[in-house]
């Protein structure tokens, strides 16, 4: 099926000058933009199990920011999916103008932020 402009458009965006486009990653998979520090995946199907794969990419990646850019009706399900995987990063509508960020729950563990043992 043909990518919609507002994917193609959200890649180039996200790509900028520098970055590039479907960038294959290990496991043989494709990431939508990566720059030097960010990736990031653009995620139009709303589906929990596309969300999840979309996150799974993303934690494939390997960068430091990682993106999830989807419709602002699905923000909430994509940063339930982000969770679920484990991934920390941020999930932003397709236009740019919303984000939220998301702290997976295996990076507070890693922080100390748990109960302190007497």
């Amino acid at each position: 099926m043909p990518e919609s402009q507002s994917h193609k458009r959200a890649k180039s965006k996200a790509a900028g000058k520098t970055g590039k486009k479907e960038v294959v990653i290990k496991g043989k998979k494709r990431i939508d933009a990566l720059t030097k520090v960010k990736a990031t995946e653009v995620e139009r199907s709303g589906s929990m199990d596309g969300l999840i794969k979309a996150a799974g990419r993303l934690k494939a990646s390997g960068k430091r920011q990682k993106v999830l850019q989807v419709p602002q009706i699905d923000m909430k399900k994509a940063v339930d999916a982000m969770r679920k995987v484990g991934v920390s990063g941020t999930v932003k509508n397709i236009s740019g103008t919303k984000h939220r960020s998301v702290a997976s729950n295996k990076a507070y563990r890693t922080k100390g932020t748990g109960p302190r043992k007497r």
